[in-house]
């Protein structure tokens, strides 16, 4: 792992602060939208529901891809003026390490709410906090689990192009990896999307009939494929090619395009729900809390 201190080819000192512009952005966007989130949850009784756990285990999955790319914007701005990684070889492993965390997070939970909407709208049985609970406890250890595998052996963790932060090390491409690769995928994302699919397909089959169904059955599978797809189709060629006959540049596109996942859930899982809407603004307002309680 090494730690260049000039910067890498093809970067020149304004492409590296308009990388750590939008990654700021994001990362600012996604903390600010989420957080309120998970303050509504914490203070809306009417929120404490399984179904709304769920929602809640993505704001903090959500949450964590923030500050991840909160950590690589600061290092990007940094890596203009001290040419290097800032945080050393064991920050690069914690970066990486929580960064996979809460992407595996956010997508297997993505899943978990369809799961728990189809549930909760097409079955007699309302989802109980015992399932909920469980649900978001294996979300979580699956997830930590996968993401300790590259800091075990299997699969590793190094610098992106840029050396702004650290992820799956993809340009080796060698048994190691591609064993690894292919193995995660299908439980972490082939999986979870087939879920994610189903879930709405089935919801819209049950309730189309009888009128439009209460939430937004396209907006999440399409997320998914749209934002973490191009990781996945890096990864997929990586695994098969050279990848290093991808533009350095090019490369970078699948982790700002990911980057952007907290903001769009955030806006369809809370600022998208009636109910999380009101708890938000309730937040945000104590005199309409108040006249709240007092109804």
């Amino acid at each position: 792992m090494a730690e260049s201190r000039a910067l890498p080819t093809g970067f020149g000192e304004l492409e590296v602060l308009a990388v750590g512009t939008v990654l700021l952005v994001e990362a600012l966007s996604g903390l600010s939208l989420n957080s309120l989130t998970i303050l509504s949850f914490c203070k809306t009784p009417e929120l404490r529901t399984p179904n709304h756990l769920l929602v809640l285990s993505l704001a903090l999955a959500d949450s964590g891809i923030s500050l991840n790319a909160l950590i690589a914007a600061t290092s990007s701005l940094l890596r203009v003026a001290h040419r290097r990684w800032p945080y050393g070889s064991e920050g690069c492993q914690a970066h990486g390490f929580q960064g996979f965390v809460t992407a595996l997070a956010s997508i297997c939970s993505s899943a978990a709410i369809a799961w728990g909407r189809y549930h909760h709208y097409c079955t007699r049985s309302r989802l109980d906090w015992n399932t909920a609970v469980s649900l978001v406890f294996f979300v979580w250890l699956s997830s930590t689990c996968w993401a300790a595998l590259p800091l075990l052996g299997w699969g590793h963790y190094d610098y992106e192009p840029l050396g702004t932060c650290c992820t799956l090390d993809y340009s080796r491409g060698d048994r190691n990896f591609t064993s690894f690769l292919f193995t995660m995928a299908f439980f972490n994302f082939l999986l979870p999307v087939f879920i994610t699919v189903i879930s709405y397909r089935l919801m819209e089959q049950k309730l189309g009939k009888a009128g439009r169904p209460p939430v937004n059955t396209i907006l999440p599978a399409r997320t998914l494929l749209l934002c973490w797809g191009p990781y996945a189709l890096l990864y997929l060629y990586a695994a098969i090619a050279d990848v290093t006959s991808i533009p350095l540049k090019l490369q970078m596109v699948p982790a700002l395009i990911a980057k952007t996942v907290p903001t769009i859930n955030a806006i369809n899982y809370a600022l998208g729900s009636e109910m999380v809407h009101r708890g938000i603004w309730q937040c945000l307002s104590p005199q309409r809390r108040q006249r709240d309680r007092e109804q």
